[in-house]
C-alpha cells in the first residue's frame, strides 16, 4: 500500500467505530439503491465490493447472491464487519484488508462489483474503472454511489486539502456527474441506469459492460 493510501487507512481505522453507529443519513434513498441493485443480481452471481466500510451494503445483499468478495484499506472497519458476518451468521461473504489499486484481479471473474461512496475518495479513478471493466464477466454490471462535489460543491476543494493535511480528513477528488460518466463511457461501459435523487446528494449508476 502507497504512504497515501496508509495514510487514508489510518483516518478510517481512527473513525471506524464511531462509523459503524452513525445512521445513513438518507435511509428511504439507501432502500431504493439496494432494491434496484438486486434487479441485476442473480442468486449464482458472484460479488465484489471494494471501500466496504463496516459491511452493511455487502451483509444486505449476501441473501441474494452467491458469494461476496468485500474489500475495505481499513482494518479496523474490515473487524467490524467481519464481526458483523458472525453475529448475522452470514456465511457467503468474505471480508479482507485490500487497496483496489493495487490489486491482481483475474479478469472476467464477477457478475457485479460494487464501489459505493468511495469513487472521489480515489487519486486514480479511471485506472480503477478500468480495472473494474476488466474484472466483470461480459454483460456484468458496476454499481455506483458517489458524491459530485463539482457540481455545485467544488468550493470546498481547498476547505477538503486542507483538512487532508492536518489529518481530519481523506483524499477527496473534486468532479462533476458529466466527468464520471464520460469516465465509465471510456472505459466502455453502457450506463443502464442513472438516479440523481436530490441536489448535493450522490450520483448512483449501474454500467453495464458491453458483451462482445
Amino acid at each position: 500500500m502507497t504512504t497515501a493510501a496508509l495514510k487514508d487507512a489510518r483516518f478510517w481505522d481512527n473513525i471506524a467505530d464511531q462509523y459503524s453507529r452513525k445512521p445513513i443519513a438518507d435511509e428511504e434513498a439507501y432502500e431504493i439503491k439496494l432494491s434496484i441493485t438486486r434487479e441485476y443480481l442473480a442468486p449464482n452471481a458472484r460479488i465484489f465490493e471494494f471501500g466496504c466500510g463496516t459491511g452493511s451494503t455487502a451483509l444486505r445483499h449476501a441473501p441474494f447472491v452467491g458469494h461476496v468478495d468485500a474489500t475495505d484499506i481499513s482494518p479496523e472497519m474490515i473487524a467490524i464487519a467481519q464481526q458483523k458476518a458472525r453475529t448475522e451468521n452470514v456465511s457467503n461473504v468474505d471480508f479482507h484488508t485490500g487497496d483496489i489499486a493495487e490489486m491482481d484481479v483475474e479478469g472476467e471473474s464477477y457478475d457485479a462489483v460494487l464501489g459505493l461512496s468511495i469513487l472521489h475518495l480515489l487519486k486514480d479513478r479511471e485506472a480503477v474503472i478500468r480495472k473494474v471493466h476488466h474484472m466483470l464477466k461480459p454483460g456484468g454490471v458496476f454499481v455506483t454511489s458517489t458524491a459530485c462535489l463539482g457540481d455545485n460543491q467544488s468550493y470546498l476543494s481547498p476547505i477538503l486539502s486542507l483538512m487532508r493535511w492536518i489529518g481530519k480528513a481523506p483524499f477527496v477528488s473534486v468532479f462533476t456527474q458529466d466527468d464520471l460518466i464520460s469516465q465509465h463511457n471510456q472505459a466502455d461501459f453502457q450506463i443502464v441506469h442513472q438516479w440523481h435523487p436530490k441536489k448535493d446528494a450522490a450520483l448512483f449508476l449501474i454500467a453495464r459492460k458491453m458483451e462482445d
